[in-house]
């Protein structure tokens, strides 16, 4: 099973691993879903709120991406095509 930073922090997928961004781990890991939106990045703010499984913390993000970017989402939103988000059950990682 994948720690939460690898989750937040996967850029895509070889196979039966997760790659995931190392650079970006070492320097954002352990922020919360409302720091990481705060500082743009809400794909990895997206992965966090789904791996917390908690409503409020999509709604944190929802609002502070609406703040920024003038959008006008909802969490029932389709959130993971709009970041590219699409969790499956993987075991291993790769970190470049």
């Amino acid at each position: 099973m994948l720690t939460r930073d690898e989750f937040i922090f996967t850029i895509g997928y070889d196979g039966p691993a997760a790659v995931v961004d190392g650079q970006a781990k070492r320097r954002y890991s352990g922020l919360s879903t409302r720091e990481l939106a705060e500082k743009g990045l809400f794909r990895a703010a997206y992965s966090s709120a789904i791996w917390s499984k908690e409503k409020k913390e999509i709604e944190t993000l929802v609002e502070i991406y609406n703040r920024i970017s003038g959008s006008s989402l909802t969490p029932a939103s389709p959130l993971d095509r709009l970041f590219g988000v699409f969790p499956i059950n993987v075991t291993r990682s790769i970190t470049l």
